[in-house]
């Protein structure tokens, strides 16, 4: 680690922090991504720790924007003292892309991209599926954590529109591990989400068919699996798409590299990233033959590589969503039943709602609860078929965007 200090007066607040905040120590305080949502919660962050730190070798930019005000100091020639007490600072605030109108209708979003890649054939396609992948990049910068929860909430219940909901989920789930974690330029990430989008496009019927089948596929359908990376890439081709990265992720999407990704080229690093978000969103998904994973064995899965060794597209993705991801279910030490609503300061300390009360018994209304607090950590994630009561997603949408 090279731990720098930071200066507390410019953190951001209602915006992802550009970087991991850590004690002199070297412990995480708040995740790299997390979003503060008042100057009170400022307040308790730094009540906490006299100082807090920026590891500056976990991203290149944040060193080199250190660099950048050193140099800028010492070319100013100030007192030696005010070298020796230098403070990392944020970066200045960009204005986002436009805010979307209205809170989304994710049910509505399920058919228009259900819709959408089942007739790649109609005319305007390669458009149509850009404003679906800025639509999404628009809500996943807006609100990173409430488009978690709804693609990880709706995936994890019965495999309706499968192909649609996954497609989302692995575009949103890159898009925001590519922006917060990876750093990658903006035009990349909006990339990724076309890529990720339009990845199983030549499959599309056949994936949301195959998510109810219970028996083994069929000499005709392993050959369409196995060769859907290419055929979704011609036809892409064939329908407009001239987007070389775009393509090039498309067809290296089921590749499984190994190695850093700076030894990749940018199309070579998107498809890793979108391979191992498909990994995880597959995992989280019911099928006819298994129900869906917890969020911990869907993780380790995206995680490891085929020879179990930790794949840097895979751990950007934990970095990103934590260990509990929003739309997840957990235990808590209260014996109560909750869905993560929003990330936390730690990757294990996410804000969450009791939905089943210690008696077992639905809440009716959900309990707004703080895993920070020793008596409601959390002790287990359970998978979806474990809990009996659901509760509307615009509830919970709302508790996410609403509650403290």
């Amino acid at each position: 680690m090279n731990l720098v200090a930071f200066n507390t007066t410019s953190l951001p607040v209602g915006r992802p922090l550009p970087f991991a905040l850590r004690n002199a120590q070297g412990t995480l305080m708040a995740a790299r991504g997390y979003v503060i949502r008042s100057p009170e919660e400022v307040q308790a962050l730094v009540a906490r720790e006299t100082q807090l730190y920026v590891d500056t070798n976990e991203t290149p930019e944040t060193h080199r924007r250190y660099v950048d005000q050193l140099q800028h100091l010492l070319w100013s020639d100030p007192p030696l003292g005010d070298i020796a007490t230098m403070r990392i600072a944020a970066p200045a605030y960009r204005p986002p892309p436009p805010r979307p109108s209205g809170p989304p209708d994710w049910y509505d979003l399920q058919h228009r991209a259900a819709r959408l890649l089942r007739l790649p054939q109609q005319r305007g396609f390669p458009d149509a599926l850009g404003t679906l992948a800025l639509e999404l990049a628009q809500l996943r910068h807006h609100a990173p954590d409430a488009t978690l929860l709804a693609l990880i909430y709706l995936s994890g219940q019965q495999p309706h529109l499968y192909s649609a909901t996954h497609a989302m989920l692995v575009a949103c789930v890159g898009m925001v591990a590519a922006q917060q974690t990876l750093q990658w330029p903006d035009a990349q990430v909006l990339q990724l989400g076309c890529a990720a989008l339009s990845m199983n496009v030549a499959m599309t019927r056949l994936q949301d068919s195959l998510t109810r089948q219970a028996q083994a596929l069929t000499e005709r359908q392993l050959h369409t699996v196995h060769g859907h990376a290419e055929q979704s890439e011609l036809l892409l081709r064939e329908h407009g798409v001239t987007d070389t990265l775009w393509l090039e992720a498309v067809r290296h999407h089921h590749q499984r590299a190994r190695g850093p990704l700076s030894a990749q080229s940018p199309g070579q690093q998107t498809a890793r990233l979108i391979q191992r978000a498909d990994v995880l969103g597959a995992r989280l998904a019911p099928r006819a033959t298994r129900p869906a994973l917890p969020a911990t064995a869907a993780l380790q899965a995206c995680y490891y590589d085929d020879e179990r060794q930790v794949d840097e597209a895979g751990a950007a993705l934990l970095r990103t969503l934590g260990v509990y991801p929003p739309g997840t279910f957990v235990r808590l030490a209260s014996d109560e039943v909750a869905v993560v609503l929003r990330r936390g300061l730690s990757a294990t300390t996410p804000h969450v709602a009791v939905v089943v009360g210690r008696s077992g018994l639905p809440t009716g209304e959900p309990i707004p609860r703080r895993t920070a607090q020793p008596a409601y950590r959390i002790t287990a994630p359970l998978a979806p078929h474990q809990v009996k009561v659901r509760v509307p997603l615009r509830r919970l949408l709302d508790l996410a965007t609403h509650s403290g």
